[in-house]
């Protein structure tokens, strides 16, 4: 049983990866997984519901009804201000690699919900890494190529890790889907002979 664990980290994203002997799985962590960022980010919030509490205070003793008061958007700024703050509800996204069987790709949002989408490899065609550029940004997004479907599926729904992250993950789903190609190969040669 052959068991290596990698992990890599750029300025903004962390690749974990833990290698089995019949699965690999691959994970993405987005910035704001790291504790560090987190226990900033909380601390800023603190900080300002400290600084804004005179305020709340204030506009809660002097309401008056005849005018529109800002005790009322307040509430409000601040719960946007602390979506601003806590950043991305992703918590991680995944891809496992079973050879056998698929790929299964998962998105873990922080509040706890996991979206799972599982892909048998005999439907895989080919695993790419694509450019994508628009207007604003230019970022890099592993896809597969399924049969039977219209479009690409993205394996990493929201996070866009860079090139170096996805590059050993394209990697490994080339070999899952080479092997599979090589096994129905033999197993039509040995049909035949």
């Amino acid at each position: 049983m052959v068991e290596s664990s990698i992990s890599s980290s750029s300025s903004s994203y962390t690749y974990l990866t833990d290698c089995k002997s019949s699965f690999q799985i691959h994970n993405i962590l987005p910035p704001s997984s790291n504790p560090l960022t987190l226990t900033l980010n909380h601390f800023l919030l603190l900080l300002l519901l400290l600084l804004f509490s005179p305020f709340i205070a204030f506009f809660f003793f002097n309401l008056k009804l005849d005018t529109p008061s800002p005790i009322f958007i307040l509430p409000w700024s601040l719960l946007l201000l602390l979506k601003l703050l806590l950043g991305n509800p992703i918590h991680k996204e995944s891809v496992i690699l079973m050879p056998a069987f698929g790929v299964q790709i998962e998105t873990h949002y922080t509040r706890g919900r996991v979206s799972r989408r599982f892909i048998a490899v005999d439907k895989i065609l080919k695993p790419v890494l694509l450019e994508c550029v628009t207007p604003a940004t230019c970022y890099w997004n592993l896809s597969l190529i399924v049969q039977g479907e219209q479009q690409l599926i993205s394996v990493f729904k929201v996070l866009r890790p860079p090139a170096k992250m996805l590059v050993p993950i394209w990697k490994a789903l080339c070999a899952v889907t080479t092997d599979n190609d090589k096994e129905e190969e033999s197993s039509k040669e040995n049909c035949r002979g």
